[in-house]
C-alpha cells in the first residue's frame, strides 16, 4: 500500500482533527503519501481531494471542529454514490481511506469494504454511542463543556432559589446526560435508555424542598424530549420556577481534552497500522485502555448500552 486518504463525516467532535494529524503524520512516517478529502462522502464523490504533508497538520492539535469539513450526504448510501466514491478513489490511486465519525459515516466505510476498497472506520462523535469502544473521540471534551455550565447554572439556581432544565445532546444516547449529571450532581437524570415517570421526579423535587434544599437540576437528554416540553410537563404539577438552558452546539466545539487528543492520535495511528496490514472493514475503538479493533458490520449490528449501575448511583447521590 503506497496511498491513503482521510475523511471526516456527519458531526463534528473535539479531537478529529487530532485524529486526521495522527493519521497524516502516521502514514509519511512510514512511507505513505497521506491525501485529505474535504467535505466527508461529498468530497469524495465529487473529487475534493488534496495531498497533505507534514505541515498540514501543524498546529491541530488544540483545535475542535475539523480542518477537512464535514457535510452530511445520505446520498453515499446508494449503489451510484458509492461507485462514484470508489472511481475517485482510483482516479487518485488511492488503496485505502479512513473515515473519522459515527454511525453514519461507518456506514459508509462498511459500504466501500463491501465493494472490495479497504476503509477503517475511527469513533468520532461527541454521542459516545458507537460500539465496539469504551469511548468516541469528543465525548470527553463535550462531557466537560456541559459540566461547566452545570456548575455555573447551579450557582445561579441557588441565587434564586429555582429549579432548572438543562437539555444536553447526545441523539438517541444518554451518556452525555448520565455523565455530566452525575458528576453535576442532578436530581434527576433523564435518558432515553430508561422509562421515566414524572411522579418520581416530582417526588424527589418535594424531598429536597422539604429538607430546606434551595434548588434542583434536571438534565434532560435530547432523545427522550426537549427542556422545554420536559418544563411543561413539569408545570402540571406545580411551580417549580422552572428554567430552561438548551447548551445545544457549544457541546461540539471547544478544544479538546488531554483524554480526547491522546484517544484521537491512538486510534489515528492504529487505523493507518491497520491498512498497512492490509485490511479493511475494521473499526478502531478502546477497551479497557488497550486499543482494540472490530469487524465493522459487526459494530453496527450491535446496539449501544447505557451503564444503569451510574444512573441508580447518581440516584442514590442526588437524594
Amino acid at each position: 500500500m503506497k496511498r491513503i486518504a482521510i475523511l471526516t463525516s456527519g458531526g463534528d467532535a473535539p479531537g478529529m482533527n487530532a485524529a486526521a494529524r495522527a493519521v497524516v503524520r502516521k502514514g509519511i512516517n512510514e512511507g505513505l503519501e497521506v491525501f485529505g478529502i474535504d467535505y466527508g462522502f461529498f468530497g469524495l464523490v465529487t473529487g475534493k481531494i488534496r495531498k497533505l504533508e507534514l505541515g498540514s497538520v501543524g498546529d491541530l492539535l488544540h483545535r475542535g471542529g475539523t480542518f477537512l469539513y464535514s457535510a452530511r450526504y445520505p446520498e453515499f448510501a446508494t449503489e451510484e454514490g458509492q461507485l462514484e466514491g470508489i472511481e475517485q478513489l482510483k482516479k487518485h490511486k488511492i488503496e485505502g481511506l479512513v473515515v473519522i465519525g459515527g454511525d453514519g459515516s461507518y456506514h459508509g466505510a462498511e459500504a466501500l469494504t463491501k465493494r472490495g476498497f479497504k476503509a477503517i472506520g475511527v469513533p468520532g462523535t461527541i454521542d459516545n454511542d458507537i460500539c465496539g469502544t469504551d469511548f468516541t473521540i469528543g465525548f470527553d471534551t463535550a462531557l466537560n463543556t456541559v459540566l461547566d455550565a452545570l456548575d455555573r447554572i447551579r450557582d445561579t439556581a441557588t441565587s434564586h432559589e429555582r429549579t432548572f432544565i438543562i437539555e444536553v445532546m447526545g441523539r438517541d444516547a444518554g451518556d452525555i446526560a448520565l455523565w455530566s449529571g452525575l458528576a453535576g450532581g442532578a436530581e434527576a437524570i433523564i435518558v432515553p435508555e430508561q422509562d421515566f415517570n414524572m411522579d418520581d421526579v416530582v417526588n424527589r423535587l418535594e424531598q429536597g424542598r422539604k429538607r430546606g434544599k434551595k434548588h434542583s437540576i434536571i438534565v434532560v437528554a435530547e432523545g427522550v424530549m426537549s427542556g422545554n416540553e420536559f418544563a411543561d410537563r413539569l408545570a402540571e404539577y406545580g411551580d417549580y420556577h422552572a428554567r430552561v438552558t438548551v447548551l445545544g452546539h457549544v457541546q461540539r466545539g471547544g478544544s479538546p481534552t488531554a483524554f480526547d487528543r491522546v484517544l484521537a492520535s491512538r486510534l489515528g495511528a492504529r487505523a493507518v497500522e491497520l491498512l498497512l496490514e492490509n485490511r479493511g472493514g475494521l473499526a478502531v475503538g478502546i477497551r479497557e485502555n488497550k486499543i482494540v479493533e472490530n469487524d465493522i458490520t459487526e459494530v453496527l449490528k450491535e446496539t449501544h448500552v447505557l451503564d444503569r449501575s451510574m444512573l441508580n448511583l447518581a440516584s442514590i447521590l442526588s437524594i
